[in-house]
């Protein structure tokens, strides 16, 4: 699918104690102001994103960045490892299969703390299903193969005794194409995040069985919180450019703490219609269901990246032989020099 360009500005606070910018002609300090990013999509999931943009937080510290969009995160990963992108938006769960493949990748800054995905059998199946182990022989329908989406379905296939080889994989993206799938019967089942889900959830095509866009749901499905994605970048490239990715985590934080405090009518106003998929009421109704799993703070937990480490392990050989230190997959730090500078001043 071809990459959708938008152009945004962003830069810094600070230079490094250490890594972190500290100093406050931050702006001239930037190694690098032109920086791409690679999105796994422009959705509801990666909001912080498009307010940071809106709300031109980015022009406020002074980059400018051209963000691609693509279907699923699989691709965004590629664009990163291929080095057309200098910074990826999309799980964090590829810094762990990354590091399997002994690529670092580190990740700086939450968008989405929890999946924000529903797990869905098509209505006319419905009666069927009691337990993930009447999934056998479904087709399911996830963003795309080797995702995210596909690493949660094999959890679910899991709690059932199932494994990717007795079910069939899809690829159906996550907008239109996806409902679509579904609707014309192509799919048996689905995950994906919103509003393709309360599209189909709308439209009585779809009978939810598990739900990530609530703590609760979430908890149910994997046992605690369950980080889903964010941004990150290669370690060489954090070390090169600490002021650079310390701009992107102040917009992205910024973003997330105005969203707090935002009302349905104030996302209404900074969202483009182009990204609403044609239907504005669709798109803040999905928001009003999903906006738990939107980070409040930007912040990662040791606890969350475990668990996520421990669902790629059970189906993932190399993941497991890997012997992965969570620790030294995401970073902490950028984000809280971003708190430090806007918590309590929005």
């Amino acid at each position: 699918m071809p990459a959708i360009r938008t152009v945004l500005v962003a830069a810094t606070t600070a230079v490094a104690l250490a890594l972190l910018p500290q100093s406050a002609d931050a702006q001239s300090q930037l190694e690098k102001r032109k920086v791409a990013i690679a999105t796994a999509s422009l959705g509801l999931p990666y909001l912080p994103l498009i307010i940071a943009q809106q709300r031109k937080y980015f022009a406020d510290e002074g980059l400018e960045v051209e963000i691609a969009a693509f279907a699923g995160g699989s691709k965004a990963l590629q664009s990163l490892m291929g080095g057309s992108s200098d910074v990826a938006s999309g799980a964090y769960s590829n810094t762990l299969t990354m590091a399997a493949k002994h690529q670092k990748l580190v990740y700086f800054v939450t968008q989405v703390r929890y999946p924000a995905l529903g797990i869905a059998i098509a209505t006319r199946l419905a009666d069927r299903y009691k337990s993930p182990a009447d999934l056998r022989g479904m087709k399911i329908g996830v963003s795309a193969p080797g995702s995210s989406t596909h690493m949660i379905v094999n959890h679910l296939l899991g709690k059932g005794g199932l494994t990717s080889s007795d079910v069939s994989i899809i690829g159906v993206g996550t907008s239109a194409g996806a409902v679509a799938a579904i609707e014309q019967g192509e799919i048996d089942a689905i995950i994906n995040s919103d509003p393709v889900m309360t599209k189909l959830e709308t439209d009585g095509a779809v009978a939810l069985i598990a739900d990530t866009r609530t703590r609760k749901g979430t908890e149910a499905l994997f046992g605690g919180p369950y980080p889903e994605a964010g941004l990150y970048a290669t370690a060489d490239f954090i070390a090169k450019n600490p002021n650079t990715i310390q701009a992107l985590t102040n917009a992205i934080v910024r973003a997330e703490l105005w969203m707090q405090q935002a009302s349905i009518a104030d996302i209404a106003a900074n969202v483009p219609p182009e990204y609403m998929l044609g239907d504005k009421e669709l798109y803040l109704a999905s928001y009003q269901r999903m906006h738990e799993s939107h980070a409040p703070d930007g912040q990662i937990t040791r606890e969350g990246a475990q668990i996520v480490l421990d669902v790629l392990t059970a189906f993932l050989p190399e993941v497991k032989a890997a012997n992965i230190r969570v620790e030294e997959t995401y970073d902490n730090r950028f984000v809280e020099a971003a708190l430090k500078k806007y918590q309590g001043k929005m």
